[in-house]
């Protein structure tokens, strides 16, 4: 009995015993891969280049037309006729409604007679006068009379031409706001005009920047209605004070608009370009880690064949697109790591990948434009 026990425990030892072996193996396997060292990481780089640099002023603006109205009538009346479409092009004077006349055109039938009596009478009295039949003073009330009875044609007729409503400009139509047969009360809206070509941008700076403005400076305008499409023009008024409340002065630039682009109303995104400044380093956006104690960059050392980063803080400056300008920490020739750099520390190797050259890309262009194509 106690030989069978005694083998039963050999038999397990020897078993735990291969077990444990095998473990320790496998521990001895694992320590050797985590004691070696850990590979560089691959990033991109980019090199600290200098460029001319035109900066700007950005804001935003709205649209206006350089003349804008709404049509109506002087003098009361009813639709006779309506002489236009919605939307459409009409030219200063062209007459767009005519309001019903016929009795101011009969009183002014009656007027005329009046006036034509009145020069008969004067007529007469001034022949009379000469043979002394009359007196001085009735050739003066008879003047007086026709003097009155032409001031009385000409406001009749004044009010019937009111009653022919005109163009006061040259523009677009809006919406007609009147139908035939409606009476109109005196100032009653009827459509919208609007010069379209050229407009205005009306937009506003803060003051500070009231030195580096001139009326005819540059001006560049983006809408949303034309997102990849930029409208030139230039500064045609600075408004001579500053808004007291917000510090700001408003700005009117004219923009030429033949293929009326550009309507009354539009949300505009306004550049103010300044003059040109030379060599300015720049560096792309996505190299930059910015933070709020201070903007940095890796930058990549390369001593004794070895390639390794180091945390840099840099001062920056404008940014426009997809560059951003460096005014502190770099100089030109400089590279730094423009992807890649969320997990790196400072004095990290690396291994940088290599860039891309144009024919490289061209090449590959090609191809996949030969595979596009059928045989």
């Amino acid at each position: 009995m106690f030989v069978r026990i005694l083998l039963v425990l050999l038999v397990l030892a020897a078993l735990i015993g291969g077990l444990a072996y095998v473990k320790y193996g496998q521990i001895q396997k694992e320590a050797a891969i985590f004691s070696q060292p850990m590979p560089a990481p691959t990033v991109s780089a980019a090199t600290v280049e200098t460029n001319l640099w035109e900066p700007t002023l950005n804001a935003v603006g709205t649209v206006q037309a350089v003349q804008g109205v709404d049509v109506n009538n002087e003098v009361a009346g009813q639709v006779k006729e309506i002489l236009f479409e919605s939307g459409a092009m009409v030219k200063q004077g062209q007459r767009l409604l005519h309001l019903d006349d016929e009795v101011d055109r009969a009183d002014l039938e009656g007027l005329l007679a009046a006036e034509r009596l009145a020069k008969i009478k004067l007529d007469r009295n001034r022949t009379l006068l000469k043979d002394r039949a009359v007196a001085q003073g009735d050739v003066d009330e008879t003047t007086a009379q026709l003097d009155q009875a032409r001031a009385q044609v000409k406001a009749k007729q004044a009010t019937i031409q009111k009653k022919a409503i005109r163009a006061p400009f040259t523009g677009q139509l809006g919406i007609r706001q009147v139908n035939l047969g409606q009476y109109l009360p005196a100032g009653s809206a009827i459509v919208s005009l609007q010069a379209l070509d050229p407009v205005y941008v009306d937009y506003a700076l803060p003051e500070r920047h009231l030195a580096q403005l001139t009326v005819g400076q540059s001006v560049r305008v983006q809408v949303a209605a034309y997102p990849d499409r930029t409208f030139e023009g230039r500064i045609e008024a600075i408004s001579p004070g500053i808004d007291r409340g917000t510090r700001n002065l408003v700005i009117r630039a004219r923009f030429d608009n033949p293929d009326l682009a550009l309507r009354p109303g539009m949300f505009a995104r306004v550049a103010t370009l300044l003059p040109v400044q030379d060599r300015i380093l720049t560096i792309p956006r996505e190299a930059v880690s910015f933070n709020t104690y201070g903007d940095s960059v890796f930058l990549i050392d390369e001593q004794d064949g070895k390639t390794s980063v180091q945390r840099r803080q840099i001062r920056t400056g404008d940014v426009r697109g997809d560059r951003v300008v460096v005014l502190e920490g770099l100089k030109a020739g400089d590279r730094v790591v423009s992807a890649g750099q969320v997990k790196l520390v400072n004095g990290q190797p690396v291994r940088i990948l290599p860039a891309s050259t144009p024919s490289e890309g061209k090449n590959e262009d090609a191809g996949k434009k030969a595979q596009a194509q059928p045989e």
